[in-house]
């Protein structure tokens, strides 16, 4: 390797992507939701429960849309565009008559999740029968999930928003082993290249872009909200499992994630399979 090369190489290894907080305020909430009229009202009690933690820092303005009637997908997205709220709050299977399913989250929500950039909050299907039975706790255990945590600023300040005080932000990345392992396995084939060292080396570098974007979240964190707790969950492993025992580990309130992906109409990464699979949990869709 040349000097040059040698020197670039150290040059960008000191590079770091620093936490930037973002400004995000929510002001206006729409509701979508499907139940009777008689319903609507004890619904909007249980979800100001829940994001309790965002009246307490500024006046939201509450919208509710739709009935049991079924709503076009058209009507809904309308109803967007004229309230222009700054979180939509719906639930799995809106508007869907096999709520009992273990497959996908409904037709309206892939749509809603896709066709606009207002991020949505979706809550499990409520039991129409007893809606006491979905309650939901509030926000005080809040986790942060991305394919690339680092440089995510906008990712952070939405799941730090929505923390509650003295809760605790969970910030989660997790490296494809699988993916890890093909691309040794490649090296090894290479004769010029040390496959043990390269393994050793690339590992390490992998994991510390994430680490040290931890590092910085939680020191500004600490200076603009010193009443949440920040954790870090840094590791080389398999991103649905890993992230599915975390989430049941810690028995998470909220999941914050991307959905949207510039290269396909379909939600980004890891995104869908997670929330097809926890039912349960409460997930807030960038």
């Amino acid at each position: 390797m040349s000097s040059l090369d040698q020197f670039e190489s150290v040059f960008n290894a000191a590079a770091k992507d620093a936490f930037t907080p973002q400004s995000i305020q929510i002001k206006r909430i729409l509701i979508i939701q499907d139940l009777r009229e008689e319903l609507q009202d004890d619904f909007l009690y249980l979800v100001k429960e829940f994001l309790a933690v965002l009246e307490k820092k500024t006046e939201v303005k509450w919208e509710i849309f739709g009935s049991e009637k079924p709503s076009k997908i058209h009507a809904i997205l309308e109803s967007v565009e004229n309230y222009r709220p700054d979180l939509i709050v719906t639930y799995r299977h809106l508007h869907c008559d096999s709520v009992d399913w273990s497959y996908g989250l409904g037709i309206h929500i892939d749509v809603l999740t896709q066709a606009t950039t207002t991020p949505v909050l979706i809550l499990p299907n409520p039991d129409r029968n007893n809606l006491a039975n979905s309650s939901f706790k509030r926000t005080k255990k809040v986790m942060a999930v991305t394919d690339h945590l680092a440089g995510d600023h906008s990712l952070v300040s939405y799941a730090a928003l929505f923390t509650q005080t003295d809760g605790t932000l969970f910030l989660a990345h997790v490296e494809d082993k699988s993916v890890f392992d093909r691309y040794i396995k490649a090296v090894s084939k290479i004769p010029d290249l040390d496959t043990e060292t390269a393994s050793e080396q690339i590992k390490a570098r992998l994991l510390k872009d994430p680490n040290d974007y931890v590092e910085s979240c939680k020191k500004r964190l600490t200076e603009s909200l010193p009443t949440i707790n920040i954790e870090r969950w840094v590791k080389l492993g398999s991103r649905m499992s890993d992230y599915r025992n975390l989430i049941d580990e810690n028995e998470i309130d909220l999941l914050v994630m991307y959905t949207k992906d510039d290269e396909q109409l379909a939600m980004h990464g890891v995104a869908y399979p997670l929330a097809v699979e926890l039912k349960t949990t409460p997930l807030l869709m960038l």
